[in-house]
């Protein structure tokens, strides 16, 4: 069996399965993929069905990464064969004094060169008759919005990772990391590898892996659901007739149309509580779910009927809520990410990013920002900013 390579990934969902994958792109067999648990698992933040994918961000620095994003899951589609994003449009919904002003996504929109429709809740009732808004309610409509289906992307990641030569190992926890004068060893699920580079993409576990180089970063962990409503009316939710939306205040709320399951899907960001991932449980919040059948029953009327499904997930967030995407500053051989739960429409991407670091020593793009040393991730009180 082969031990020694020379790049490691630690950690195969969203993020960690688009590093092995543009690895294996440029060096092939000279790739490992380390999972602790099995592949496609539901322990993390990347499985399920669907996560939004869209240009509508608040600075103009994301704005310009998600072309990027668009771009590198053009190229696994190609490589693939296999079609991946569904383009629904989507609508960013903003009531009077929103925690976030909608000038900031408008104008980083036009920073970045990214068409888009502002129009008022009459006209958005008008188009999309599912919606019920109040009159100071602005709406911003960008047509390239729509679907990551996360479980298939993740899924397409490491079966292509394999078709270039990557080896892949499930249900191998790491016990060990140790530093080499030229390269890091791993001791994981009984095994000790050696590599050059080691990229370290492990959400909720980031923290257990930064321990054995002396670092602790401020995460929160937070568990979160989402909820699937048997609606009468499920054909006006297909996605040709609705598109992902966005809730944007304090709380924010965010939905699908209909898609992998038979009713449409809707969830609150950043509404549950802080977790670890030892610590969290499956099992969903009756107090989230009622927030969640409020505002439906106050806004997407026809959209509400008994939950089909209800699912959990892990929310695993720097303080900023900016990405961990950098070289460890005392080990430039080891990178880090973290997606700041909004990173899944941009996994492939930053694996890319991730492949770049390790083979090239850096990156064209801009991820100023985002480095590990930043710190905001080492204060021991942080002003926690959570909004996207």
């Amino acid at each position: 069996m082969k031990t020694e390579f020379e790049h490691i990934v630690l950690g195969l969902g969203g993020i960690g399965s688009g590093a092995v994958y543009w690895l294996a792109r440029r060096a092939g067999s000279e790739v490992l993929g380390l999972e602790q648990f099995e592949l496609d698992h539901v322990r993390g933040g990347s499985q399920d069905h669907s996560r939004i994918i869209r240009h509508s961000y608040h600075t103009p620095q994301y704005v310009g990464l998600t072309k990027h994003a668009y771009a590198a899951w053009t190229e696994l589609e190609a490589d693939a064969g296999e079609s991946l994003i569904v383009k629904t449009g989507g609508i960013d919904l903003s009531p009077a004094n929103a925690k976030i002003p909608l000038s900031d996504y408008t104008s980083s929109l036009d920073a970045v060169g990214v068409p888009y429709e502002l129009m008022d809740a009459a006209e958005a009732m008008r188009r999309w008759p599912q919606f019920r808004l109040t009159d100071d309610v602005q709406v911003l409509y960008q047509a390239e919005s729509g679907i990551a289906p996360a479980a298939k992307c993740v899924a397409v990641h490491l079966r292509m990772a394999r078709a270039h030569g990557a080896t892949l190992r499930a249900n191998a926890p790491v016990q060990r990391i140790t530093p080499l004068a030229d390269g890091v060893e791993v001791e994981a699920g009984g095994v000790v590898y050696r590599c050059r580079y080691l990229t370290i993409a492990a959400g909720a576990w980031t923290n257990n892996l930064l321990a054995h180089f002396g670092r602790h970063i401020h995460l929160t962990v937070t568990q979160e659901q989402v909820a699937y409503y048997n609606t009468p009316h499920a054909a006006d939710f297909m996605p040709d007739r609705f598109p992902i939306w966005i809730w944007l205040d304090e709380p924010c709320y965010y939905g699908f149309p209909v898609y992998g399951e038979a009713g449409p899907k809707v969830s609150q960001d950043v509404g549950g509580p802080v977790v670890t991932a030892d610590t969290r449980s499956f099992e969903p919040d009756p107090t989230y779910q009622a927030r969640l059948d409020a505002f439906v029953q106050q806004h997407l009327p026809t959209a509400f009927g008994p939950p089909i499904l209800l699912k959990t997930c892990l929310y695993t967030m720097p303080p900023d809520r900016d990405f961990v995407l950098s070289p460890l500053p005392d080990h430039p051989n080891v990178s880090v990410a973290v997606g700041a739960a909004h990173a899944f429409k941009f996994s492939s991407f930053m694996g890319r990013v991730l492949s770049e670091l390790a083979i090239d020593g850096g990156t064209g793009h801009d991820i100023g920002g985002f480095e590990v040393g930043r710190p905001i991730l080492y204060e021991e009180n942080p002003v926690l900013t959570f909004m996207t």
